[in-house]
């Protein structure tokens, strides 16, 4: 929101004032809106719940989708590493911070999701805001899905290329765009997994286009990896390309913090490619690295993403259960609307901003954390309780979210 004066009234004095001034008047505004958010003091339980601001709650709110965060064999990896590497990594990885720990833990990456090279930073937002930049600039051309997350979008308004923004998942769109582009360099940026939405991406046709108009192809799939895709290995893997055929057109990232349960991010390609972003992406170089303890617990993660089909199964079962319960309240009279997702990603729209957090809080009082998400994070008009599923949830914690769902659509 911009911070400009407001103009003043027809014959009032003009008393000069900082901008400063004016910050509490604004606040007040998103206040309005009701639009102002608020952090909450968190804690795990047992399984899925989780205490907030004191109180213990059945959480629906964590990207933790296979429930690997408090996993021991994790806590002991980087108790072990800690005593062997400390707790920081003190520098670049250009410097010194580029440790045993964090090299294995590239490799390991590379070879589960089956792509030549990967690069591991330290934050998910990172990877995107700063390899954006290091593949495109002023003159090239950018073309970015409606619905992508904010890190892909500022990633692209910081390279300073032409950006064309073309309504969600829309190929016939992209298609013209790219069609219609004079630019040589052409890069198409995309989420996998829709954050707000949960809806997948039509990967194969994404790269068939980037085929035809010689474009690079950047997934972000920071809610595929570890949950879609055999043994976890992503969404780029469900769709069958990976390897050579993926690696000339295709950069694969994805989050190291929701499935894999710990921090952090990575981009996997062609070799050459990686070594350019190495050289070039700006939050890689001039960043401290990840500490080399939470790179030994993600090399604990990988291995038992890869054996955790166990874990996805019991997730797509809650998942079922969940759109099984929701889906009649979804009517006429209730205005809700369920999108359709076949991801650990629920979206229950609402549509006010007031109702959805009403909705939040008739369930908080029943002891359910589910969070009211609302613009700017989803387009005005589509406010709504972001049901995030877990291997961890059992099916008594999700029926009792749909018995509390059914209670406040009875109320309506």
């Amino acid at each position: 929101m911009s911070l400009s004066p407001t103009p003043l009234a027809a014959g009032e004095a003009s008393t000069p004032t900082s901008w400063l001034d004016e910050i509490p008047a604004r606040l007040a505004e998103i206040e309005r809106a009701q639009l102002r958010r608020q952090r909450r003091v968190t804690m795990p339980g047992q399984g899925a719940q989780l205490w907030v601001d004191g109180a213990l709650m059945l959480a629906f709110c964590s990207n933790d989708y296979l429930g690997l965060a408090t996993h021991p064999a994790l806590a002991q990896a980087a108790r072990d590493a800690s005593w062997t590497y400390g707790v920081g990594a003190g520098g670049s990885p250009m410097v010194s911070g580029h440790s045993v720990a964090n090299a294995a833990l590239e490799q390991a990456l590379a070879e589960f999701v089956q792509l030549p090279r990967a690069l591991y930073f330290y934050a998910g937002y990172a990877t995107n805001t700063g390899i954006i930049p290091a593949l495109v600039g002023p003159g090239d051309a950018l073309f970015s899905d409606a619905l992508n997350h904010a890190c892909l979008i500022d990633g692209a308004r910081l390279s300073g290329a032409q950006i064309h923004r073309y309504a969600h998942a829309d190929l016939v769109a992209l298609e013209q765009a790219l069609a219609q582009s004079t630019q040589r360099r052409k890069l198409v940026i995309s989420d996998a997994v829709f954050s707000m939405d949960g809806d997948v991406a039509d990967i194969r046709a994404l790269l068939a286009l980037c085929e035809r108009y010689d474009a690079l192809l950047l997934l972000d799939d920071a809610h595929g990896f570890g949950v879609l895709g055999p043994q976890g290995r992503g969404s780029l893997a469900e769709a069958g390309l990976t390897g050579a055929q993926a690696a000339r057109r295709v950069l694969y990232m994805a989050t190291l913090s929701k499935a894999a349960g710990v921090a952090g991010a990575f981009v996997a390609g062609d070799a050459t490619l990686i070594e350019w972003l190495l050289q070039k992406a700006r939050t890689y170089t001039f960043a401290t690295a990840a500490p080399a303890l939470l790179a030994n617990a993600l090399r604990t993660s990988v291995h038992l993403i890869e054996q955790g089909d166990a874990l996805r199964a019991q997730l797509q079962a809650r998942v079922a259960q969940l759109r099984a319960g929701l889906l009649p309240l979804c009517n006429a009279a209730t205005g809700w609307r369920l999108l359709d997702s076949r991801t650990p990603v629920q979206a229950l729209v609402i549509g006010d901003n007031a109702r959805a957090l009403a909705a939040m809080e008739s369930l908080r009082q029943q002891g359910l954390w589910v969070p009211a998400i609302r613009p700017p994070t989803v387009p005005a008009g589509t406010a709504r309780l972001r049901i995030a599923l877990s291997a961890a949830h059992t099916a008594h914690d999700v029926q009792r979210l749909v018995d509390a769902l059914s209670e406040i659509a009875r109320r309506r």
